[in-house]
């Protein structure tokens, strides 16, 4: 829904709050027309309820909300006498509608000053369960969120088995478009694996469904710094797997909201409004190469050729001893191995090895054709060459030819919410012609550093703003072999609670961590000991 219609849905709920709850309001000593008032008759309803006034916040922020706003119903019929395990029950399940019975038909009196404390101690659990849930939704959603990550796009940089502290606060938190979905949770559910949130993905329907007009417009919230060139970021995925990574399809429309597509992480190597071009590998912004910052390496791929027969344990022993990790495999000769990635850095120390014979590069050739974007015969790219192309800016005009809106045609259509159709020689947009677009919203393009091991921009396009997660700043915990059982896990110790970025050199902060945390604990064991010396 847009804006106008949300604030005109909100307004029908006020109204029905009201005629639900008028009578209540005159026995608490209020006025029957402050039930009406949207947003006033909460925090009317506060002190009715004697809850704080800062419950009103909670009551209006998505996903929060879908645990407070029951928590007022419970709660205001509390206020009038109706505080049984069955009275609450009545409240949740008819979504709040009890409070007509007791408006018009219970004959109820208010309790000025009721007891707040729950009564029992499983009550007392429950609530302080809520308010946990609560709290920390909260700062899931709008200030920093749990990152672990799953690939090696980002190999020396970020590891997999490296779990990262990803701040929102940055870039500015993004209000949750998805208004109905479980806390803390993204799109599934973990153990019994269905969808965490309410939405309508069948195609016919995805647009007319009204689960699906639940969800509410792009807005984020102030940060204190944009997105710059060469940041790692947290970002949806533009073009999301069906069922998991290993299920890309490029050419897929998306078919979640944009706040539940898949989690990645990848680098921003061009900005809205750079001119980005890829030759051999490495990126150029606007006829320059990119100066990638210390902590980068990229990786290539390498068929690396030995003097004689190995066995693999010797051969991943020399791999090893380089900080090749990924096992090669066989290459196109006898005695020859792949190499998925390596650095520069190693394949340069490699090629010095008493064993090894020959190292060639793995790359492709200028003007040959891959299933990359923008999947058009008209532009010959791959992974290795690609461009030059202008990355979109909000406000910024492209002159659109039949050449270049396979380019553009996604963002304009999918991000920007457009209908876009080439008829022959000319370009439609919403039913008319069209010979220039101008952005909405700025775009970015981000790159694994291990090129020939990432699904990235190269392969779905532009990433919007609208999709910008949040930026990595912490890693507290780094645990190589993640996802080769329990048994075979190795804490990384020179990376727990280390900074993303930084310098050349990783510097830990784990020790000046455990001793706040002890001299904390010291000091609050002697300030309770000293306050009950002095009761």
């Amino acid at each position: 829904m847009s804006w106008t219609q949300w604030f005109i849905f909100i307004l029908i709920l006020q109204v029905i709050h009201g005629l639900g709850t008028w009578k209540l309001y005159i026995k608490a000593g209020r006025q029957a027309w402050e039930a009406f008032i949207p947003v006033y008759n909460a925090v009317v309803l506060m002190k009715i309820i004697s809850r704080p006034w800062w419950w009103v916040i909670l009551m209006f922020l998505p996903i929060v909300n879908l645990v407070m706003i029951p928590a007022a119903w419970v709660e205001t019929a509390r206020a009038y006498g109706k505080d049984s395990k069955l009275d609450a029950l009545l409240c949740i399940v008819t979504l709040g509608f009890y409070l007509y019975y007791l408006n018009y038909v219970a004959d109820v009196q208010y309790i000025e000053d009721r007891e707040l404390k729950p009564k029992t101690s499983t009550g007392e659990w429950i609530t302080s369960i809520l308010f946990a849930i609560v709290a920390a939704t909260i700062v899931h959603t709008y200030f920093f969120q749990p990152f672990v990550i799953p690939s090696s796009s980002l190999e020396k940089s970020l590891l997999v088995g490296d779990f990262l502290i990803v701040s929102k606060l940055h870039y500015g938190p993004r209000v949750p478009m998805t208004t109905v979905g479980a806390p803390m949770v993204h799109d599934t559910i973990p153990v019994i694996g269905k969808k965490s949130y309410l939405f309508d993905d069948n195609f016919e329907e995805r647009n007319s469904s009204w689960i699906n007009k639940l969800q509410l417009p792009f807005l984020r919230l102030p940060g204190f710094e944009n997105v710059e060139r060469n940041d790692i970021v947290v970002f949806n995925q533009p073009a999301d797997t069906l069922l998991d990574m290993n299920n890309f399809n490029p050419d897929r429309n998306y078919y979640k909201p944009i706040d539940k597509k898949t989690n990645l992480v990848k680098r921003c190597v061009g900005v809205a409004g750079d001119t980005l071009e890829i030759r051999d590998g490495y990126v150029y912004i606007n006829g320059k190469q990119n100066e990638l910052p210390p902590r980068a390496h990229l990786q290539f791929s390498y068929e690396v050729t030995f003097k004689r027969q190995l066995q693999p344990a010797r051969i991943y022993e020399i791999f090893k001893k380089y900080d090749i990790t990924d096992f090669p495999r066989y290459g196109s000769a006898e005695l020859a191995y792949i190499v998925p990635a390596a650095t520069d850095e190693a394949i340069a120390q490699l090629k010095l090895h008493p064993e090894v014979a020959a190292v060639a590069p793995i790359k492709q050739v200028k003007g040959e054709r891959d299933l990359i974007f923008p999947r058009d015969p008209n532009y010959n790219w791959n992974s290795d060459f690609f461009g030059p192309m202008w990355i979109p800016k909000a406000g910024g005009t492209v002159q659109l030819t039949t050449e270049n809106i396979s380019i553009y045609k996604r963002a304009i259509a999918e991000y920007e919410g457009h209908k876009v159709v080439t008829r022959g020689n000319q370009i439609l947009i919403d039913d008319q012609p069209a010979t220039s677009y101008t952005f909405k919203q700025d775009y970015y393009w981000m790159m694994g550093d291990n090129r020939h091991n990432s699904i990235d921009s190269r392969y779905w396009g532009f990433v919007p703003n609208d999709h910008i997660f949040g930026k990595p700043v912490f890693i507290w915990m780094s645990i190589d072999g993640i996802n080769d059982g329990l048994k075979n896990w190795k804490f990384r110790w020179d990376r727990i609670f280390t900074t993303v970025s930084g310098g050349p050199e990783r510097t830990s902060y784990l020790i000046p961590f455990l001793i706040l945390v002890l001299g904390l604990t010291g000091y609050n064991k002697w300030r309770k000991k000293k306050k009950s010396k002095e009761s």
